[in-house]
This record gives structure tokens, C-alpha cells and sequence, in this order.
């Protein structure tokens, strides 16, 4: 008995103290370190190859799992090193594969447990291509998967990629950094709301960084002119849905910068007002942006961000009626 009353007094003396130490371990990354700068003209090439060599990836990923609600077996995740797959199983083993940006490689490991890995640098999409499906191989690992490249104008098929060959790995250290960070502020949102809600998770496809919040009622059919991409777009948003992001900017947008959409989009989503100052609405996209170079330059880049995601939820979720009061955390 005498031991278990020194025990507790011990836990309580040290109570503060692991109050204080979680605390510091929970910060969310403001540090001008954890917000690199990156410039889209400078990195672009790099850009295009490796959202090639993340579809590649994904794909296989996409042609082993079991289908997921919203696609959500699709996807990739921010990890301490890069982007991973998590696990694939095969057959009566499992592996997964994920980029290592600190030392320039993708590896592929199995619960055998064997490993091997593909290079990354200046090569081409085409080699890296048959590189990969040689490695899976030589595992025991045989997969097909569809060799076009999604949601990027003029598509060349990977085994004949030999246009998109460049690799900097201190831009795409870049990226890294800045998704480690994102990704940390996306959880803390998340962690606000007990409905539905999507895993922070990155689409190779759109080369975005996702955290959907749903609000629990099914949306209208899709009306897609392309009977494919309807059924894409259906499973994807089949039930209401506000959803936010960060990617690398293209097109009218030319530089990084974070989004948020609602769809269907409720009547005065458009007109509400959003935090911060910078944020905007686009009405060519349908969603608010919010630069990364606002978030990166900011006092407090988490805070910034964390009000931007919080306030446009807000505009969207009231706009739509959603039942906040269930939805949300105390």
C-alpha cells in the first residue's frame, strides 16, 4: 500500500512537469526553418518529374489495395523522411514504398523482411519507370498497373516518358520540409471535428496536400459531361463535403498556396468573410486561396494557417446548415 501512495505522490509532484514537456512536444512548427521559401519557376521541372514518379507509386498502391470510400486507398502520406505508401498487402505478405528525400531514393521494403531501392535524381520518368517495376520483381512482386499519367495536360505514359528527366534534391528537401509542417497543422484542424473527416493524406494525381471534413449528408448526383470522370468525381464527392489543401500552385495560380472548396458549393459560400486579410476568393476556381508565402512570412505561419482553414470551414459549413453543434469538438 505504502508503495503505491509514493508512486502517486510521485506522479503528482511530477505532474506539472509532464503537463509542460507534452506541451513542447505538441508545438506546432513556426520556425522560419520549417517554412522554406520555394518558387515555382525554379523548381518546375523538377516539379513535373516527380509528380510523375509519385503517380507511378500511387498507382501501384491503387492497383493492390482494397477500394476505400472517396478513394482513400489512393493517396500518400507525409512520413519523417518523405512521402510512403504505408502498407500494401500482397498475397500472404505486405510492403511498402516510400520516397527518402534525405538520401535520394525510394525504397521498397516487405515484411520478408527484404529490401531493395531506386535512385532518385536526374533521370528520366520512363527509366525510373521500368527501374521500379524491376525492383518490385526481384521481391516476388508483380503488379500492372495503367501506365497514363492523370490530371496533367498533354500525358505521355510512363514507359515513354523521356521528357520530364530533372531532379533537385534541394527543392524537393523543400517541399518536403514544408509538407512536414502543413501536415502537423492539418492534424491539430482535424483533431477539431468528430464527424466524418478524411486522413491528412497527399493525391498524387493533383500533387496536393488534402484534409476533407464531411457533413454527414449525401450529395446530389454528379452531372460530369465525361461519363469516366463522373465516376470518378461521384465516389469522390458523394456526400457533402468541405475540403482544404496546399500545392505547389500552376495555371492562373503561379506560385504555392493553400485552398479551400465546398462541394456542392452552399449559396453565399462565395461572399463569406474568411481570416486571414490575404485570403481570397477565386472565382475562376470555385475555392479561397490563401498564398504560402502570407502563411510563410507570418508572425505565426500555424496560426495563420490553422485561422484560414478554421474560418472557411465556418463560412462553408454555416452557408451549407450543417449541424456544427454534433460535428465539431467541445
Amino acid at each position: 500500500m505504502l508503495r503505491w501512495v509514493a508512486l502517486y505522490e510521485k506522479l503528482q509532484s511530477g505532474r506539472q512537469e509532464l503537463i509542460m514537456a507534452t506541451s513542447d512536444s505538441t508545438a506546432l512548427p513556426d520556425s522560419a526553418e520549417c517554412w522554406p521559401a520555394i518558387r515555382l519557376a525554379e523548381w518546375k521541372e523538377t516539379y513535373a518529374t516527380l509528380h510523375m514518379w509519385t503517380q507511378i507509386v500511387g498507382k501501384i498502391r491503387l492497383e493492390l489495395t482494397p477500394k476505400v470510400n472517396h478513394w482513400w486507398n489512393v493517396p500518400l502520406y507525409v512520413s519523417s523522411q518523405g512521402l510512403t505508401t504505408s502498407l500494401i498487402p500482397y498475397r500472404d505478405r505486405t510492403f511498402d514504398m516510400e520516397f527518402d528525400f534525405f538520401h535520394n531514393q525510394l525504397v521498397i521494403r516487405t515484411s520478408d523482411p527484404e529490401t531493395t531501392s531506386v535512385a532518385l535524381g536526374p533521370r528520366s520518368v520512363a527509366d525510373f519507370y521500368h527501374e521500379v517495376m524491376a525492383a518490385l520483381r526481384s521481391l516476388g512482386i508483380e503488379v500492372h498497373i495503367w501506365k497514363m499519367p492523370v490530371e496533367v495536360a498533354d500525358p505521355i505514359p510512363f514507359a515513354q516518358d523521356h521528357l520530364h528527366a530533372a531532379y533537385d534534391s534541394e527543392q524537393v528537401q523543400r517541399l518536403w520540409r514544408i509538407l512536414l509542417s502543413v501536415d502537423a497543422v492539418f492534424k491539430v484542424f482535424r483533431a477539431r471535428f468528430v464527424g466524418k473527416s478524411s486522413p491528412v493524406h497527399f493525391f498524387w494525381g493533383s500533387f496536393d496536400l488534402a484534409i476533407t471534413r464531411f457533413s454527414g449528408r449525401r450529395a446530389p448526383p454528379r452531372n460530369d459531361p465525361d461519363p469516366v470522370l463522373r465516376k470518378i468525381m461521384q465516389e469522390a464527392y458523394s456526400h457533402e463535403v468541405i475540403s482544404a489543401g496546399w500545392w505547389p500552385g500552376g495555371g492562373e495560380i503561379q506560385e504555392a498556396a493553400f485552398y479551400c472548396y465546398a462541394a456542392p458549393a452552399p449559396a453565399g459560400f462565395a461572399e463569406g468573410e474568411v481570416l486571414p486579410a490575404e485570403a481570397f476568393y477565386h472565382s475562376g476556381m470555385g475555392e479561397y486561396l490563401l498564398m504560402y508565402d502570407a502563411v510563410r512570412q507570418a508572425r505565426s505561419p500555424s496560426a495563420m494557417l490553422l485561422d484560414f482553414l478554421q474560418s472557411t470551414y465556418e463560412n462553408g459549413a454555416t452557408a451549407g446548415k450543417w449541424d456544427r453543434e454534433a460535428l465539431e469538438a467541445a
